[in-house]
């Protein structure tokens, strides 16, 4: 059996692959609600045959969403359409998972297809929070620096929200640490200012993810798994590095996460970042054999061979996979194919299987 095809144990949970269908934001909720599209879009990658499907960056609170149509996980109203979304995951021998997530300073946004703007109060946007009052852009608003009482308050929505997911049927959480949103925004010195506990030194600047790591392996069961994604580069002298993301998976590590989900990039605007093939590999391959811990890869991954030899190199213990899973659904199917294994296929296609 090739590598991409051998079972990974993640603490009581089992993927059938080492293939993850990575978040993706679909723009297609109203007030957090999950709907038929969501089911679908979700279900069809289950059915193609991934072994771990996250759904899109899930707020933790209205203030939370990057775009006005985020899925959200809030309230309790949210939990029924998601039972019936992670029940047919399961039905499809697929693990279901959720990133939950806060927007920070980079939230309030139309849908892309919709003009793509930041939201005036009028129009349904809302007041970001950050660690400091520091916009993204020129063209963003300028963030409120959330208060130590806000900063519990967050910390208390991403408890809140594991238990409601723990209540949705998801069997993995993975925490939103990346790409400029909230947490990012505290571990990068670029965007936090702070003066208190939460701002200035690497172990002050971690505290807040540090925080909600605890807080949701105090509700999340032991025997299911925690992933953080994180920016492992912000790919600028002066910002988070390679270095600090390793420093940073030892604690998490002792604090209970069992994977990190390596991505880079999305905290400073205007970053130029060597987009090639494989180009966030090496950042998973460091922190995994610096730290001992298991890791993800993500970014322009689309082959199986790609993938493969990802693997058996010793790189990174997941393929994570975005844009190619949104061309091609059945990717794992065509993939084992390609690589000689003989997977289960759905009932409803075998007349499709080739035998390898």
């Amino acid at each position: 059996m090739s590598h991409l095809f051998q079972p990974l144990k993640l603490r009581e949970i089992e993927l059938k692959n080492r293939i993850m269908v990575s978040p993706m934001c679909q723009y297609s909720s109203t007030d957090g609600f999950a709907n038929e599209w969501h089911l679908v879009h979700l279900g069809s990658r289950a059915v193609g045959g991934a072994a771990l499907v996250m759904t899109e960056a899930t707020a933790v609170s209205p203030e939370g969403r990057i775009s006005i149509n985020d899925l959200g996980i809030w309230k309790d109203e949210h939990i029924p359409m998601l039972q019936t979304i992670t029940g047919f995951i399961l039905e499809h021998d697929a693990v279901p998972g959720i990133q939950l997530a806060h927007a920070g300073r980079k939230g309030g946004y139309g849908s892309p297809w919709k003009g793509d703007h930041l939201l005036s109060l009028s129009e349904g946007g809302w007041e970001n929070a950050a660690p400091s009052a520091i916009p993204f852009s020129t063209e963003s608003s300028i963030p409120v620096a959330l208060t130590p009482e806000g900063i519990g308050k967050v910390v208390r929505d991403f408890i809140s929200a594991a238990r409601r997911a723990l209540e949705a049927g998801f069997l993995v959480i993975e925490i939103h640490a990346a790409h400029g949103y909230l947490i990012h925004e505290f571990l990068s010195p670029f965007s936090n200012k702070r003066e208190d506990a939460y701002g200035g030194s690497f172990e002050n600047r971690i505290r807040l993810l540090c925080e909600i790591v605890s807080g949701i392996r105090s509700v999340w069961p032991s025997t299911y798994p925690l992933f953080v994604r994180i920016s492992s580069s912000e790919w600028v002298e002066g910002g988070w590095t390679i270095g600090d993301s390793i420093a940073l998976t030892r604690i998490l590590k002792d604090l209970g996460a069992d994977l990190m989900d390596c991505s880079s990039g999305g905290n400073i605007k205007g970053v130029k970042i060597p987009l090639v093939p494989g180009y966030q590999v090496p950042f998973a391959e460091k922190i995994r054999k610096e730290t001992g811990m298991l890791t993800g890869t993500v970014g322009l991954i689309t082959t199986a061979t790609q993938a493969e030899s990802i693997l058996e190199q010793g790189q990174a213990d997941l393929i994570i996979l975005a844009r190619q899973m949104l061309r091609n659904p059945y990717f794992p199917l065509e993939a084992a194919l390609e690589l000689g294994d003989d997977v289960t296929w759905p009932r409803q296609y075998l007349r499709a299987k080739r035998k390898p």
